[in-house]
């Protein structure tokens, strides 16, 4: 099976996160943590500013790592490495996204979160 080996960043601003939407693709319309694959010779938290600065042209800090989520879509294999990031000013565009929210505790359930992100929205209920 195809591995696929990704970063996630989990925006915090007071008591809501970030949420982004896909605008293209096979999850097309599902929501998911902004980031993506690293290239080669990059840590996991360059790779994670940098793709931050090319989906949302914003500058993050990398605060914390989360955990590593593992899960097998039916095509490919996904390790997901999430850390909890701030914003670095206020600026986001959306570059490659149909859509974004700020999400309080209370509505985190009301997108449709990609199949990999469900437990670990799970858990970030219980620390917010």
């Amino acid at each position: 099976m195809k591995q696929i080996e990704v970063v996630a960043a989990i925006i915090r601003k007071g008591d809501k996160i970030f949420a982004t939407q896909r605008g293209y693709g096979e999850w097309k319309d599902w929501w998911e943590f902004p980031g993506g694959k690293m290239e080669a010779g990059e840590t996991q938290e360059e790779a994670l500013v940098r793709e931050i600065r090319e989906e949302l042209s914003a500058e993050i800090s990398v605060d914390e790592f989360f955990y590593t989520v593992e899960y097998d879509y039916p095509a490919f294999h996904l390790t997901m490495h999430c850390f909890f990031c701030s914003l670095i000013g206020e600026a986001l565009h959306l570059n490659e996204h149909e859509a974004a929210r700020w999400l309080a505790k209370d509505k985190l359930d009301s997108v449709k979160w990609l199949p990999a992100d469900v437990k670990l929205i799970a858990d970030l209920k219980c620390l917010m």
